[in-house]
């Protein structure tokens, strides 16, 4: 491959190997909110930088690196879950590797960790059009313009899509304080 040097906000990258180390957990983090299972979302996050390595010469600087990578992401998580695979293979989950202990107050960080679950638990149930627009919006930290030019969708509908989604998640989060 040729050597590319696109801007990347303050940085330059000349190879997918820098892209891979400059945004290759967010990426993660962002398939995972669609796909709910590790090891699928591990991957597809490897699916879309191959994709990303495929398209490079035809990235044309519109957008920064992240957005036109999210961008191929996004498109890649939604192709996956119309996909026949994803609709009729069920795969078991195990979550025994992901626990973490820690020598701090124990009781506190028992409570966090359940509240944190219970949120994430609750962004993972709302319908995909509400998850996506919360989870780059708080977790990737997007502004709304951002949002829509990654989702290519108006801003005014990222708007009414994060209220919806607070709305929803305020209605789940209240229902299981009273269960």
């Amino acid at each position: 491959m040729d050597e590319f040097t696109l801007s990347l906000e303050n940085t330059q990258v000349h190879t997918i190997d820098d892209i891979i180390q400059a945004y290759g957990q967010e990426l993660l983090q962002l398939v995972y909110a669609y796909v709910k299972n590790q090891a699928i979302a591990e991957d597809l996050t490897q699916e879309i930088f191959v994709k990303c390595y495929q398209a490079l010469p035809t990235y044309k600087g519109k957008s920064s690196v992240k957005t036109w990578l999210w961008r191929i992401g996004i498109n890649h998580c939604k192709d996956y879950l119309k996909s026949w695979y994803n609709q009729n293979v069920h795969i078991s989950t195990d979550d025994h590797f992901s626990r973490q202990e820690s020598n701090v107050d124990v009781e506190q960080t028992v409570i966090q960790q359940d509240e944190d679950a219970r949120l994430a638990g609750n962004v993972m149930q709302l319908p995909i059009l509400y998850r996506e627009v919360i989870y780059l919006f708080y977790f990737e930290e997007l502004s709304i313009k951002e949002i829509a030019h990654v989702l290519a969708i108006n801003s005014n509908t990222v708007k009414t899509r994060l209220r919806k989604g607070k709305a929803l998640l305020k209605e789940q989060w209240e229902v299981q304080a009273w269960t």
